[in-house]
């Protein structure tokens, strides 16, 4: 086995233990920082980051409780329908579905997308009829 004798990020000469790779916390945190923006990002993280982002832009446009936006609006800021958390049917037998406690329903107006952003209520946990 081959003993590492300069830092893997800065290329410093070692001083230590003959198992030392780094010469301060700084360059291993930046080292292993680097070395994950190489690596394709796991289809975890691609689902858990757009879940976030989703979530983070419906707070952010529901003020109200109920609200309407273009969905175009949405969109362009890295908005993605196809992920959510779960869906909720109401007694019309639209379905909304949630990012965490934020729902958006999409509707067609005179010609325009638009998205109906809702937050969760109690009364939705309850099975509306034919359940």
């Amino acid at each position: 086995m081959r003993i590492q004798q300069e830092c893997l990020y800065c290329g410093i000469k070692l001083v230590g233990r003959t198992d030392k790779k780094f010469c301060n916390l700084h360059c291993k945190s930046a080292y292993q920082y680097k070395r994950s923006k190489q690596e394709p990002e796991r289809f975890y993280n691609k689902v858990d980051n757009q879940l976030k982002l989703n979530r983070r832009l419906l707070k952010e446009f529901n003020k109200g409780g109920k609200v309407t936006v273009r969905s175009r609006v949405l969109l362009e800021l890295g908005f993605n329908p196809k992920f959510f958390t779960h869906y909720w049917k109401n007694q019309k037998g639209e379905v909304y579905f949630f990012v965490y406690e934020y729902g958006f329903l999409k509707k067609t107006d005179y010609g325009k997308e638009k998205y109906v952003l809702v937050i969760w209520q109690d009364y939705m946990e309850r099975p509306g009829p034919g359940h």
